[in-house]
């Protein structure tokens, strides 16, 4: 997979922008890897998220995202993004295929294990497997964040923390994800 060639001439003017606009709070960063195979995977919620992903590292992330994104006038700017699209309605292997393929070219991963933006009152919802089962695949590391506040335009409101890089060792996968969403979760609840 080539390095998108538009993910690499916008992310410097989404960020200016983004940061002006939003004001973001950025904690941790230094625990993304500078290099190598590495997922990032949190809580999802608010369409902004990937944006906010984008502005809090150089890292060039190719993030997951349900296909209808991908459909349309959308399809080339999505595609110059370096977007995986994911068919939410099934097990999307050739998604995931993807993404391991990515993964094993030391690439960067964003993932929001909870598959949509999390709009129930619940502090998170379910964990799709998919994220600890292609970190597993390719033996790369997870690194876990939590977003937390809310974008206000022109106001400091949105918190990212990244946390250290986890791996995944467990051969029962349900383990590890249980893991993973407990992190995330605890953390969430720490900061409420």
């Amino acid at each position: 997979m080539k390095e998108p060639l538009l993910y690499i001439i916008v992310r410097p003017i989404i960020t200016f922008l983004f940061k002006i606009v939003y004001q973001p709070t950025i904690i941790g960063k230094e625990n993304i890897p500078k290099k190598g195979r590495v997922v990032i995977a949190g809580n999802h919620t608010n369409n902004l998220d990937c944006i906010l992903l984008i502005s809090s590292t150089k890292r060039i992330i190719h993030f997951l995202a349900k296909d209808s994104l991908y459909k349309g006038i959308k399809k080339p700017i999505f595609a110059g993004m370096g977007i995986i699209p994911v068919n939410r309605s099934i097990h999307d292997k050739g998604a995931l295929n993807k993404a391991i393929e990515s993964l094993n070219k030391d690439k960067t991963i964003g993932i929001f294990p909870e598959g949509t933006i999390n709009r129930t009152e619940d502090t998170i919802m379910p964990f799709k497997i998919g994220c600890v089962k292609m970190a597993k695949e390719t033996n790369s590391k997870v690194v876990p964040f939590v977003i937390t506040g809310e974008y206000k335009m022109f106001k400091k409101g949105i918190t990212i923390e990244f946390f250290k890089p986890i791996s995944i060792e467990d051969e029962i996968l349900d383990n590890e994800n249980e893991k993973l969403m407990k992190k995330i979760k605890t953390e969430l609840e720490k900061r409420r």
